[in-house]
């Protein structure tokens, strides 16, 4: 065997220190941290680029898909009104109804541009459906509505089906795990407006239990002042909050137990059982703390989308939200307020997509090496 004289070294110890190759540790510190630092910004630079790329097309299909959609309201109404009387509308008439609902005929690329030069100044128009009364004052009113539902919805749905995946996908094929996984693929498969009416008509028209549609009494005015209105308009909530409830927190219960399943195979688990700690605490400081990850991340992406999830809903408990605005909008063809809801949804899951994407980089130092 070699001894550890033979062995060759390349720096004499009798050599004088070469002070010149020293770093100090006070300089050598942040150069271990700037990477990552530099990684979890050029990550999210490329995301904001491509959101904004989105923004871009997503303003533009706002503007030509509706337009491009089979019908128009100006020839509707002069098909309606030769039906109605039997003569066509004057020229004063159908001046008045291209002045209101636009002209059909005119360029398209000219109306782009006047369109892009409102919506740089946040004139959204007026509604046409609605008429004269300003797009903005219509979402305005209808977007608590909607706030309320669907923050409810969604914090309780997240906290619910997260903390339920995470006990059921512990132990998986036990005997809860057999019972509630066929339940939970049921409610997630379902749409959102058969289990509605189901509700409607059992918990309202069969037994009264709960009204079946509105926000709020017909002998309640819609003011904090009349002390009447929360109870009666939470009254009236509780039938679109529990069926909304229920579809969200399936999906998240499902997503969490599947990551608890390969979760709890992986080293650190077995590392902490290994060494005796108490299963509680494996559970959801270890095994559930890595697993929901996911779930985190995606609980910004639901805030994005829950304008769009609950139209159904809001429709079918004719709740007046933002949902119910939006259908609206689609069958009476109000372009404007149309294109005001189509873009206020596409940017606001822009913004919450954004949103995941930093608490991500946040929480996983993989995306910030990566990157």
């Amino acid at each position: 065997m070699m001894a550890v004289s033979d062995l060759e070294t390349t720096v004499d110890p009798r050599a004088p220190l070469d002070r010149s190759r020293l770093v100090p540790a006070a300089e050598a510190r942040p150069a271990r941290t700037a990477a990552p630092l530099l990684g979890a910004v050029g990550y999210l630079g490329r995301r904001v680029v491509i959101y904004l790329g989105v923004a871009v097309v997503a303003t533009v299909l706002n503007f030509f898909l509706p337009r491009l959609m089979p019908g128009d309201p100006v020839r509707d109404y002069i098909q309606a009104t030769i039906n109605a009387t039997g003569r066509p509308p004057s020229g004063f008439e159908l001046r008045s109804l291209k002045i209101l609902y636009g002209d059909p005929d005119e360029n398209l690329l000219l109306a782009f541009g006047q369109y892009l030069g409102e919506l740089a100044r946040g004139n959204f128009g007026l509604s046409t459906s609605s008429y004269p009364t300003p797009v903005t004052e219509l979402i305005v009113q209808a977007l608590p509505w909607t706030m309320v539902l669907g923050f409810v919805v969604v914090i309780g749905g997240w906290v619910i089906g997260t903390a339920g995946g995470a006990v059921i996908g512990w132990r998986p094929g036990s005997k809860a795990d057999s019972v509630l996984t066929p339940v939970i693929m049921f409610f997630h498969s379902i749409p959102s407006y058969w289990l509605a009416l189901v509700f409607i008509w059992y918990f309202a028209y069969r037994n009264s239990y709960f009204p079946a549609q509105g926000a709020y009494g017909r002998d309640v005015e819609p003011s904090l002042s009349d002390p009447a209105f929360l109870p009666d308009a939470a009254y009236h909530a509780v039938l679109p909050l529990f069926v909304t409830l229920v579809l969200g927190f399936a999906g998240w219960m499902f997503a969490m137990r599947n990551m608890m399943i390969n979760t709890g195979n992986e080293d650190f688990v077995v590392l902490a059982r290994a060494k005796g700690l108490p299963a509680r605490d494996i559970l959801f400081r270890y095994a559930a703390r890595n697993a929901m990850l996911p779930n985190v991340t995606g609980l910004a992406q639901a805030f994005g989308g829950i304008l769009m999830a609950i139209v159904f809903i809001e429709t079918t408990f004719a709740y007046p939200g933002v949902g119910l605005l939006f259908n609206k909008a689609i069958f009476n063809r109000d372009f404007p307020l149309m294109q005001t809801l189509f873009l206020m949804a596409t940017l606001s899951t822009l913004i919450f997509n954004l949103l995941a994407d930093s608490v991500y980089v946040l929480l996983d130092p993989r995306t910030r090496e990566e990157a």
